[in-house]
């Protein structure tokens, strides 16, 4: 960005100057002159990125220095005309008037700028003085008669316009950015940009980027008040990472088109909160989703945009989903600074990812590399590849797409062989049950047909087989006018082996798209049966938070149904379990409605308590443990129970 700053010339026979910026690094400059005015001249230059070569009968050692450092060249000999070759400027610097009318004359007869340091007006440009703040670039031009005087009030300015003007100009840029976001009218984008350039210049520099884009939102809102009616203004809850605001915002920019502003309130989550440990470990469900929720709940916002395979299966009762995205590609990604395929990975390279789904999967294709977590945002992980902690990590390509990034090598794994993740790719946007009139017009704005469908029989097949969403699970629907193909793939045991199933039907409509989804959960359900590998427990519940336990069985291809004070759980009749497990004594209560099921039906799966406490309680109701792990922690109980449930 740069201000001018040129005298107003009186006089008639004054040369007209035109003030530019350009653009010049890489390119070639001939100076002539090796002296002092050559110097001073010469760094100017050099700082606009050119690359100069230097002609005089002697040429200064500190000159010499500089165009040699910077990939320039000196010769100490008397100027030719074919100097000029390859030269996009010239600059005349010497105490010989001769010569440096010579320069010019050459200059422009091979269509070559040309500056008389000595004569400014012989010359097709002069050199203006220069101020550097930041990004912002400040010049006087005094047309060359006047070098003092332009010293001064570049002095001048320095004092005026500190750092803070540069910070307020880094706002307004990020200001603009997202102005073209919310906004596809040019005359009120205009509007809007000339309204905050206004703004107090210690305001617009003391912003950080949220508080940037609220102020934007406000501006929108208040502007359209004296334009056509609209619906309002709504709030909405996103995570802070570079991908989610950049998701949130697409959805944003899609109300605005129907004249309805969105201010976006950042909420941090547990899955951001907890970055020490695995996304196993933290809990099965709701790690990216449930602080969002409770945004809408007491009112900070009115909707709320999620990547949609971070959602369970089934929503709370009081959310609906209002829209579903149009999806991005929902491939996963074979990331790496060093190889250029999955298959090109040595023995024992080290493979980052922190998704057991696809951890298994890709262990299933390769089980002679070593898997290893990794957690952070995208940039993260791509800065953790490439400073070299992993041979090659997975991540989503719709995010690397979303946010224009890529690793060395960036290969797309065939969702046939790396089944993606139910809903990967999508984006959906949740409000309050009751929320109708925002619900209707999230989904006029955003919702797309053919992915709701396809979306709507992943998440059908995640409810039946009432997995979390970081189970070792991957279902993928692809639509062919009313023709679904669906796959699916899930994991079992340790090392991984991989059941597959693949389903095709007609669905016209979202009820066909779930009866599909159902449909190819059974089938999966049955072919685990029938290899005589399904292992299922249950697990009482008595807190909101996911289980790590039920995680961790996961983990080793364990089904496990999480049951919670009153629930009658799975009908002993039909799914018997393996186990009842009992992590603490109140459990056992919790518990209390599915044990009378399972007296009445004369059923009486084996009993796993969690430390002697748990195992008394167990008793006490009727239901004595087979199995007590020695203390009450969750690897003993983990390690016990998997010990045993293969036997």
């Amino acid at each position: 960005m740069a201000v001018f700053g040129a005298p107003v010339r009186n006089s008639s026979d004054a040369q007209p100057m035109l003030p530019i910026s350009l653009h010049a690094r890489g390119r070639h400059a001939l100076v002539v002159g090796g002296g002092s005015v050559a110097l001073r001249k010469a760094e100017a230059l050099v700082a606009a990125g050119l690359i100069l070569h230097v002609v005089a009968p002697r040429v200064d050692a500190r000159l010499r220095a500089l165009v040699e450092a910077t990939g320039g060249s000196a010769t100490e000999r008397a100027y030719e005309a074919s100097d000029l070759r390859g030269c996009a400027l010239a600059l005349a610097a010497t105490d010989r008037d001769e010569v440096n009318a010579a320069v010019v004359a050459d200059a422009r007869a091979a269509n070559v700028l040309a500056c008389d340091a000595i004569e400014p007006e012989r010359g097709d440009f002069t050199m203006q003085a220069t101020l550097r703040v930041g990004e912002l670039t400040f010049t006087v031009d005094s047309g060359g008669s006047t070098p003092a005087f332009s010293k001064r009030l570049i002095g001048e300015l320095r004092e005026h316009f500190d750092a803070s003007y540069d910070a307020a100009a880094r706002t307004l840029a990020r200001m603009r950015a997202y102005v073209r976001t919310v906004l596809d009218d040019d005359a009120r984008r205009g509007a809007v940009m000339r309204e905050l350039a206004a703004l107090p210049i210690a305001e617009l520099a003391a912003m950080n980027p949220i508080a940037a884009e609220h102020c934007v939102e406000a501006c929108i809102e208040r502007l359209a008040e004296g334009e056509a009616p609209t619906t309002g203004s709504v709030s909405c809850a996103s995570r802070a990472s570079a991908l989610a605001m950049t998701q949130t915002r697409m959805v944003a920019a899609r109300l605005a088109e129907r004249r309805i502003a969105t201010t976006i309130v950042n909420v941090t989550t547990t899955g951001d909160r907890v970055q020490d440990r695995p996304i196993a470990a933290i809990g099965s469900e709701n790690v990216w989703v449930k602080e969002l929720e409770v945004a809408l709940r007491d009112g900070r916002a009115h909707y709320a945009v999620h990547s949609c395979k971070d959602l369970p299966g089934a929503l709370a009762d009081d959310m609906r989903l209002a829209a579903i995205s149009a999806r991005e590609d929902a491939r996963d990604a074979f990331c790496s600074e060093r190889y250029a395929r999955f298959e090109d990975l040595p023995p024992g390279a080290i493979v980052g990812t922190s998704s057991l789904r696809r951890r298994t999967q890709l262990q299933a294709l390769r089980p002679d590399l070593r898997f290893e977590d990794i957690r952070g945002n995208v940039d993260t992980r791509l800065r953790k590849l490439r400073d070299g902690d992993y041979d090659a990590i997975v991540l989503a390509m719709a995010g690397l797409n979303r946010l224009n990034v890529r690793a060395t090598h960036t290969v797309a794994f065939d969702p046939q062989t790396l089944v993606p993740a139910v809903a990967q790719g999508a984006l959906a946007v949740e409000v309050l049950a009751t929320n109708h009139d925002l619900a209707r017009e999230l989904r006029a704005a955003v919702n797309d047909d053919a992915t709701e469908r396809c979306v709507s029989a992943e998440r059908a097949a995640l409810r039946t087989l009432r997995a979390g969403c970081n189970a070792p699970l991957g279902i993928h629907a692809r639509l062919d006018g009313t023709t679904m193909t669906l796959d699916a793939a899930y994991a079992l045991g340790d090392p991984p082996r991989i059941v597959r199933e693949r389903v095709v039907g007609d669905v016209g409509d979202v009820l066909a798209a779930e009866a599909l989804g159902e449909g190819i959960a059974r089938a999966l359900q049955a072919r685990i049966a029938a290899e005589g590998a399904r292992r299922m427990v249950v697990l009482p519940r008595t807190q909101a938070r996911p289980s790590g336990i039920a995680e961790r069985l996961r983990a080793r291809g364990i089904e496990v149904v999480e049951i919670r004070e009153g629930e009658l759980g799975p009908d002993p009749h039909a799914e018997r379990p393996d186990f009842v497990l009992f992590p603490s004594s109140g459990s056992v209560a919790a518990a209390a409605a599915y044990l009378d099921t399972l007296r009445n039906a004369g059923a009486r799966p084996r009993v796993a308590a969690m430390g002697p406490q748990s195992g008394a309680a167990a008793s006490a109701a009727g239901f004595a443990p087979d199995l007590v792990s020695p203390d009450a922690s969750v690897d003993a109980f983990v390690t016990i129970v998997t010990e045993h449930i293969f036997t």
